[in-house]
C-alpha cells in the first residue's frame, strides 16, 4: 500500500527531521492505520496483509509504542483533530462540497507530523521546520480536484 509514500515519510521522518525511532515507527503506523480505514470508508479493496497490519498496528503496536506513552497527553487531542477533520472533509467530498477546505482538513496527519517535530526537538526547531512538514504533503490541489470532477 503506497510504497513509494511510506518510503518518501520514512525518509523524510528519519533523514530530514532526525526524528527517534520511536517516533517515527508510531507515526507510521498512524499512517497506514488510516490509509486502510480510509479504503474501509471508500469501499477501496484492501490487501489483507495491509488489513491485519493496521489491525496489529491499532491493538498493540501504537498504544504499547514508547514515545506514544510519554506523550499520550499531546498526542491524543492532536489525533482526536485529525480525525474530525478527516469526517468534516469525508462528509464534504461525499457530499458534493469538495473545495479548498475540505483539502486541506484531509490533510491533518500532517498536524500531528508537526507536533512529533515540536515535541522531539522543541518550538525553535518547529518553527523552521513547519514549511517542510507542509510540503510533504504530496497531493496538489488540482490533483485532488480531479477526483470529485465526476462526482
Amino acid at each position: 500500500m503506497g510504497g513509494g509514500v511510506k518510503d518518501r515519510l520514512y525518509e523524510h521522518l528519519t533523514e530530514f527531521f532526525s526524528l527517534p525511532p520511536a517516533a517515527v515507527t508510531w507515526l507510521l503506523e498512524v499512517w497506514n492505520a488510516i490509509q486502510v480505514l480510509d479504503d474501509v470508508a471508500d469501499k477501496d479493496e484492501i490487501a489483507r496483509a495491509d488489513l491485519d497490519a493496521a489491525i496489529f498496528s491499532l491493538l498493540v503496536g501504537m498504544p504499547s509504542n514508547s514515545f506514544f506513552a510519554a506523550h499520550a497527553g499531546q498526542l491524543l487531542p492532536a489525533l482526536s483533530l485529525m480525525v474530525l477533520k478527516w469526517k468534516a472533509s469525508d462528509d464534504a467530498e461525499r457530499e458534493g462540497h469538495a473545495d479548498e477546505k475540505s483539502f486541506v482538513w484531509r490533510a491533518a496527519y500532517y498536524d500531528v507530523v508537526l507536533l512529533v517535530v515540536l515535541l522531539c526537538h522543541g518550538p525553535q526547531t518547529a518553527m523552521t521546520a513547519a514549511k517542510h512538514v507542509m510540503a510533504m504533503y504530496g497531493e496538489t490541489y488540482e490533483e485532488y480536484r480531479k477526483e470529485f470532477l465526476n462526482a
